[in-house]
């Protein structure tokens, strides 16, 4: 490894980031200062712009991880009379039902497993057998394999039901299309250090204004409460609590970083062109990607472990690290897995710098290919 750099992340976030971004942050600033205040107010209205939300939505941020966003957004949206239906295909889904099991909201779920997408019909099935049923949360990119989901679809289907969908978009807003304008749904929810490349601190909402407005007294938290949080900001302009200003400045930075770079289509095209060249080369090597072409997301890629004996992902892990990347473990319970991230200020240098350094481990493992078990193999047929 060149010790004279840090090495680059191959994960879903934290990730890589630029040089500009960080020198961001050398700047210190005074939390309810008129300056900060605005660097805030022109934060939440570039992000709007991005979604193409700014006639009817409005962006909370919110201190803390984005698992605190997605919290806050079920928590205030979501009324203490309401049920909610959670579409899981991997462990962030699975986490949404949680934060709701603790939330004391009722809740069912439709779990498709490690492989596959929720089917929409199948959406439209529930929501036509229960109309108890008052919102409907997917994630967008499930990182824990990498699948995409159909939000397109699932969203049609809850509109023609009358029911309120909630997107957490945390590892697909910013480089994968979002367009509220046409795409029916309560809340997006993200955070600063995905596809936008800033820095872990905050997370953010978007969501429709006329919903928060009638949604007083929901949230349990005063902390995690989305609705007084704008209601403060709308106010005051300042946070209610003391927030993340290195990070919101970096954020600044980064948002005009990805702007420059053609916003969410040319921030999409990079993403996409580093997915290409990681699988391909993986592939070249024997390695089996867990989803079928057509759900493999631009965000990050879930490969099976290979078969022989002697491989031992500690090992693999270390060895790669010694030459300056960082990967990802598995996060599946059906199979032995590792994951290789496509985002952060990564490029084709980056991505065959990871092809080179995963041959060199492998051969260090005296592993001749990266072939797995043929009984791991996906049975499922797409």
């Amino acid at each position: 490894m060149n010790k004279s750099r840090e090495p680059y992340l191959l994960t879903p976030g934290p990730l890589t980031t630029s040089l500009t971004t960080k020198q961001a942050m050398l700047r210190d600033w005074g939390s309810w200062d008129s300056d900060f205040n605005d660097l805030t107010s022109d934060i939440c209205q570039r992000l709007l712009q991005a979604a193409h939300a700014e006639d009817h939505c409005v962006c909370v941020p919110l201190q803390g991880s984005g698992t605190y966003a997605v919290e806050a957004t079920l928590a205030t949206l979501i009324p203490r009379a309401g049920k909610a239906l959670v579409l899981m295909n991997g462990a962030y889904g699975q986490r949404m039902a949680k934060i709701l099991h603790y939330l004391g909201r009722p809740c069912v779920t439709l779990d498709m497993g490690d492989y596959l997408p929720p089917p929409p019909n199948r959406v439209d099935e529930i929501l036509a057998g229960d109309s108890a049923i008052t919102h409907v949360a997917v994630v967008h990119c499930e990182t824990s394999s990498g699948i995409l989901n159909p939000v397109e679809e699932i969203a049609e289907v809850v509109a023609r039901r009358g029911r309120r969908l909630l997107i957490d978009a945390m590892s697909a807003f910013g480089a994968l299309p979002c367009d509220a304008r046409g795409l029916p749904c309560d809340a997006v929810v993200a955070s600063a250090n995905k596809c936008f490349e800033g820095v872990p601190g905050f997370g953010f909402a978007l969501i429709r204004r006329e919903v928060l407005e009638r949604c007083a007294g929901n949230a349990h938290s005063l902390s995690l409460d989305l609705y007084d949080q704008w209601t403060y900001m709308a106010r005051t302009g300042q946070w209610r609590f003391t927030p993340p200003t290195h990070v919101v400045a970096a954020f600044a930075q980064a948002l005009t970083e990805h702007e420059a770079e053609g916003g969410v289509a040319g921030r999409l095209a990079r993403y996409t062109a580093n997915r290409d060249l990681l699988v391909a080369g993986m592939r070249a090597m024997g390695f089996h990607t867990l989803l079928a072409d057509r759900w493999l997301s631009p965000i990050i890629v879930t490969f099976h472990s290979p078969s022989d004996s002697r491989f031992d992902f500690s090992t693999f892990y270390r060895l790669i690290k010694d030459q300056g990347f960082i990967i990802y473990p598995g996060k599946l319970t059906a199979v032995e897995s590792f994951r290789i991230g496509c985002i952060g200020q990564l490029f084709a240098e980056q991505m065959r710098g990871v092809l080179a350094a995963v041959r060199t481990a492998l051969d260090a493992m005296g592993i001749a290919d990266g072939a797995p078990r043929p009984e791991d193999l996906n049975p499922v047929e797409f």
